[in-house]
């Protein structure tokens, strides 16, 4: 029994079951034994690989997209470049290099990166190497300014509560104990107006996710927009509307049961771009498959380029990156994207309004 599960059984054996978005939290963010506290968790020696780390074509792309919408809102100064959730910083990296050619665009930015573990805050300060960055915990901490935002693999990893719709309402699903193990069971039915306009498209049995924390910073992120300007690019894996269970562990690249490694497996669960959508006071555009936002920005043109001054493994490495990100039967439909933008500005290159 790993550290981080002793802690959690003696919790829950004293308090009663958890939610499991409590659950979740604790795993990935204890500030000694979480998931995220203690690890790097990307790349070959890490749990899973996200898009950045395989090909810089990703954070080209999006770097140019949000630039872009920057020139199409008049080229606001100053303005906030910010990230959610940067890993190891290779995405704004590659992002930055992209941009560098935009006249004033770097010279107008003030650039912040949120994130809440030390351990990946020091790889960022490494891998970016620049004395401008400021780092914030929350979202809700970014400035007063008009916001140029990328998220990519952020939101998947917030915290969920997830509900089991039953024949006299809803019943939450929680971590609790049996036989000294955690196991999860469900609460008594009880009132949740939130999941009123679920009723119309579940059945019993049905499980419905909600992210709270999720929906708040979809709000912090959509307020400044609505107000100041800018445009948001949210990529991750999920659709329009949750249904199901799809809360899920990685260790080592591989699935892990999330209530046997608690500290020790990433966690995540699909991301509901509705309840993001509704939550954030802005416009929102079409939600789009990454293959086809990253066709539409040229990405075939940009790996054919990077091609020709490639050969042997490492050329063979890039065509499998690119195949990877795009093509339908693997991140290119599961990955979906969606922009944030105020009221009368075109959403950022790639998406439909």
């Amino acid at each position: 029994m790993s550290a981080l599960e002793a802690h959690l059984v003696r919790q829950i054996g004293a308090g009663g079951p958890i939610s499991v978005a409590d659950y979740m939290a604790t795993c990935l963010m204890h500030p000694e034994m979480g998931y995220y506290a203690t690890r790097d968790p990307l790349g070959g020696a890490g749990d899973f690989t996200t898009a950045p780390e395989m090909t810089q074509m990703f954070g080209e792309l999006l770097g140019l997209a949000l630039a872009q919408s920057w020139l199409d809102q008049g080229a606001p100064a100053p303005f906030a470049l910010a990230e959610l959730g940067p890993g190891r910083g290779t995405l704004m990296a590659d992002a930055l290099r992209a941009t560098a050619s935009v006249p004033g665009f770097h010279d107008a930015m003030r650039l912040y990166l949120v994130e809440g573990s030390p351990t990946l805050r020091q790889m960022q300060e490494s891998t970016l190497a620049r004395g401008d960055v400021t780092w914030h915990g929350d979202a809700a901490d970014l400035p007063d300014l008009p916001l140029f935002l990328l998220a990519n693999e952020f939101f998947d990893a917030l915290p969920i509560r997830q509900f089991e719709r039953a024949d006299e309402g809803w019943r939450e699903r929680v971590v609790g104990l049996k036989d000294g193990a955690l196991r999860l069971g469900l609460s008594e039915p009880l009132a949740s107006p939130r999941l009123t306009h679920r009723l119309e498209d579940t059945r019993t049995g049905d499980i419905v996710e909600i992210c709270p924390a999720g929906e708040r910073a979809a709000g912090e992120i959509g307020a400044r927009i609505a107000e100041r300007g800018g445009a948001a690019l949210i990529v991750d894996y999920g659709d329009w509307r949750s249904l199901g269970d799809t809360l899920q562990a990685v260790r080592g690249h591989a699935p892990a049961d999330p209530l046997t490694t608690p500290g020790l497996a990433d966690l995540t669960a699909h991301v509901d771009f509705e309840a993001l959508a509704r939550a954030a006071p802005c416009r929102h555009s079409r939600l789009t498959a990454q293959g086809v936002f990253l066709e539409r920005l040229g990405i075939a043109a940009r790996a054919q380029a990077l091609a020709r001054r490639l050969e042997g493994p490492a050329l063979e490495t890039h065509v499998a990156a690119y195949r990877r990100l795009t093509h339908p039967q693997e991140m290119g439909t599961l990955f979906k994207v969606i922009a944030f933008t105020p009221e009368g500005a075109a959403p950022p290159p790639g998406l439909d309004p």
